[in-house]
């Protein structure tokens, strides 16, 4: 089974390292890129991805407000969103959790576990 990835983040150069890790593992696939969380919902409901990958602090619309907005909207109940960010304090946690994040990993982690907490959240 191939993970349908969207990339959610206001970095264009993190959205394309995310893009070349994700297609090297012969496992996933991008299916979009999202510079804002107005953005990611939007893709959320064309695109079908598996796993949003999600920054938090976003122009426009942050990446809480798009999570929230994602995993109460019942034609995207099926998409999982994973929070990556750096800001990986608890009171950032427990919001993304409230939201309706499946799982939060702060942008320090090895490209490994990034991959590997993808493949988690898409597993449910």
């Amino acid at each position: 089974m191939t993970i349908r990835v969207l990339l959610a983040d206001d970095q264009a150069l993190l959205r394309g390292t995310f893009k070349m890790l994700f297609e090297s593992t012969g496992d996933m696939e991008t299916v979009g890129e999202a510079a804002n969380g107005q953005e990611a919902v939007e893709l959320a409901r064309t695109r079908h991805p598996d796993v949003v990958l999600m920054d938090i602090r976003m122009p426009e619309m942050d990446g809480l407000d798009a999570t929230r907005l994602i995993s109460e909207s019942e034609d995207r109940a099926a998409v999982k969103v994973l929070i990556l960010t750096t800001f990986e304090d608890d009171e950032h946690v427990a919001e993304a959790l409230r939201a309706g994040a499946s799982g939060f990993l702060g942008k320090g982690a090895r490209p490994e576990e990034l991959v590997e907490a993808v493949r988690t959240v898409a597993a449910g």
